[in-house]
């Protein structure tokens, strides 16, 4: 059995600059409207009065959001024609030549990740840089990161090397799908599900 890949993002190192949404877009030349990886800033807090002032308890980080490839991909398992498959290193991509737009992937996702090209009249989707890997470079969105917070490899090793946490707000509970994702969190990060912030950017999601 073939390698399974997934993605290792530190949030520590994140300061939300957008390069690696921005490199993704080039790229793969995606429509308006079409964004495969997106930057989500999340926070919250509150402040607390300490006699005459007013001491901040608040927190902001940001998260780096693409299909994480999951080891249960629901996107697959709603698809009517199977356009969307899964690859032997476990990479989830998208059949064209099959794909009749019908967007049950998309609604079945709970990370966004297919998207409808209008274009193109079919679903698209992250395939971590297929052709970028089989002449071996790196997916365009982790070299494009200055802060090198993002990385990609065989899922079995990164979490070897960084710990198998795959969740924290905004992210969905990682029991839904198992993603092939790892996430060094940053120290303000809110647990899964906590519901102590909100997204700020919820319209480029």
């Amino acid at each position: 059995m073939a390698q399974q890949l997934g993605f290792h993002f530190d949030q520590t190192l994140c300061n939300g600059c957008k390069a690696c949404s921005v490199a993704c877009k080039d790229k793969h030349d995606l429509p308006t409207g079409v964004t495969w990886r997106r930057v989500a800033e999340y926070t919250g807090g509150t402040w607390q009065r300490d006699g005459d002032t007013f001491v901040p308890n608040v927190f902001s980080y940001y998260t780096s959001m693409a299909c994480n490839h999951c080891e249960n991909p629901i996107c697959v398992e709603v698809c009517p024609t199977t356009a969307m498959h899964v690859g032997e290193d476990g990479i989830v991509s998208v059949d064209e030549d099959k794909c009749v737009g019908c967007r049950y992937c998309e609604w079945a996702c709970p990370y966004s990740a297919p998207q409808f090209n209008p274009q193109t009249g079919h679903m698209s989707k992250c395939d971590m840089c297929a052709d970028y890997r089989a002449e071996g470079e790196d997916p365009a969105c982790v070299a494009a990161c200055p802060s090198r917070a993002l990385d990609w490899g065989p899922i079995d090793e990164l979490r070897a090397r960084h710990g198998d946490l795959a969740a924290v707000e905004p992210l969905p509970d990682p029991s839904i799908t198992r993603p092939r994702l790892v996430i060094t969190p940053h120290r303000d990060a809110q647990p899964t599900g906590a519901g102590t912030g909100a997204v700020a950017n919820p319209e480029e999601l």
